[in-house]
């Protein structure tokens, strides 16, 4: 029954594998965003003076985890394509559980970008739990599957800077360090002992004598591949083009400035309540109508819903806008990962989905630079419209690769030497 099931290209424990993907995800990401409310406090502590300084330095030790991890995330993918992805998964958690611990030991601002530096290049957990729900669950349920996985990260990056907030002025910060590092090794122990993955298939002698194509190269039809990947790194880019200059936005809409924080908190928080409500829901339709129509729907409602967040007038209406974007946002990534999913062969997975990861990080760098530089030379609304027309030019080009795909593939069925059914999983998704 086993090998029945590794034949037709998922786990039999898929379910279970997902329970401990989504609690490590939803604890880890905790854990790795605890420390954004007290970052600039802890950079202080060790040693930065002016706010000049603690601002820069606070920015790099932020980033330089997304930096290293884009950087690595092709690599552990192709790692677990070869050696199983579990061992990836354990890897991650058990580099992460040491380097967030000795976090909260440093002395030095250098020590502390280093040890995040550290932190982006061994970790990768919910990302390699991404490739292993993707890769062992039935195509017909990944958008169910990823869409659930995709709320629990969500959720964790929400909880985290709550979290960070109120426990520092308990613990202290060395201390909720420690703390989080404990929590990681919690996951650790989880995913050791409770996942279980379907043992890859030997390859036969002679197969394994010639030398391995690449990953890119095993790829039969690379449109959609590309698609994903341009669509991952422009919604990652648009979502925080916007960050930064959400608190300033707010400080021009509301005549309470004490309220300023608590209001803009609350607006980063809607998008990500939305998404968290939506993400499964929208991954359960995108497998009935198909992940593709999903991607293109939400592009094009969330070009729309920009529009108006450029002309509000409170702070009430913002927050509803938001949300009303990350519900339309939540199924976007599993729907993104899902078709890759589709139009891959199974052994180059890990792969190519670590180039989606790093696609993504790529926005996540980007978009903070390029928001700030037009909010600071263009106004506050330029930034919403301008993210409206990249989103809505998306919405476009999907729109056509999968328009094109479609009648390629409805060409090729009509040929009459085609006598054997097509693959399941390359219809068009």
């Amino acid at each position: 029954m086993a090998q029945e099931h590794t034949q037709s290209g998922y786990n039999i424990h898929w379910r279970r594998n997902l329970a401990v993907c989504f609690a490590g995800s939803f604890s880890t990401l905790i854990a790795m965003t605890l420390l954004l409310p007290f970052l600039p406090l802890y950079v202080e502590q060790l040693g930065a003076q002016g706010h000049a300084a603690i601002v820069q330095w606070s920015g790099i030790a932020y980033g330089a985890t997304f930096f290293a991890a884009a950087l690595v995330a092709p690599l552990w993918g192709r790692l677990g394509d070869r050696y199983g992805r579990k061992v990836m998964l354990v890897r991650a958690s058990f580099g992460m559980a040491i380097c967030m611990s000795l976090t909260g030991m440093v002395e030095t601002v250098w020590q502390l970008v280093l040890l995040r530096l550290l932190i982006g290049f061994a970790g990768g957990y919910s990302s390699g739990s991404t490739i292993l729900v993707a890769m062992q669950t039935p195509k017909e349920r990944s958008g169910w599957a990823l869409g659930v996985l995709s709320a629990g990260i969500t959720a964790g990056s929400l909880v985290g800077p709550l979290l960070g907030g109120a426990l520092p002025p308990l613990i202290g910060i060395r201390t909720t360090f420690l703390l989080s590092g404990g929590v990681i090794f919690l996951a650790f122990l989880a995913t050791t002992f409770l996942i279980k993955e379907t043992p890859r298939p030997k390859p036969a002698n002679a197969a394994s004598t010639a030398k391995p194509k690449s990953g890119w190269s095993q790829i039969p039809d690379k449109r959609p591949v590309v698609a994903m990947l341009t669509t991952g790194m422009l919604l990652a880019f648009a979502t925080m083009s916007i960050e930064p200059i959400i608190t300033v936005y707010v400080q021009q809409l509301i005549e309470d400035q004490s309220r300023v924080t608590m209001v803009a908190g609350v607006v980063m928080s809607a998008a990500a309540l939305g998404t968290i409500l939506s993400a499964s829901w929208l991954g359960k339709l995108a497998d009935r109508i198909g992940h593709w129509n999903v991607v293109v729907g939400a592009l094009a409602v969330s070009a729309l819903l920009l529009i108006p967040q450029a002309f509000v007038t409170n702070g009430w209406q913002l927050i509803g806008l938001r949300f009303l974007m990350g519900l339309a946002l939540g199924g976007l990534l599993p729907c993104i990962t899902s078709v890759i999913r589709h139009n891959i062969p199974d052994g180059v997975g890990g792969n190519v989905l670590g180039l989606a990861i790093s696609a993504q990080y790529v926005g996540q760098v980007a978009g903070p630079l390029a928001g700030g530089f037009v909010g600071g030379h263009f106004g506050m609304p330029a930034v919403f419209l301008g993210t409206s027309a990249l989103m809505a030019g998306g919405a476009v080009y999907n729109w056509i690769v999968q328009s094109r795909r479609t009648r390629h593939m409805a060409l090729e069925a009509s040929e009459p030497r085609q006598t054997t059914p097509a693959p399941r999983g390359s219809q068009p998704t």
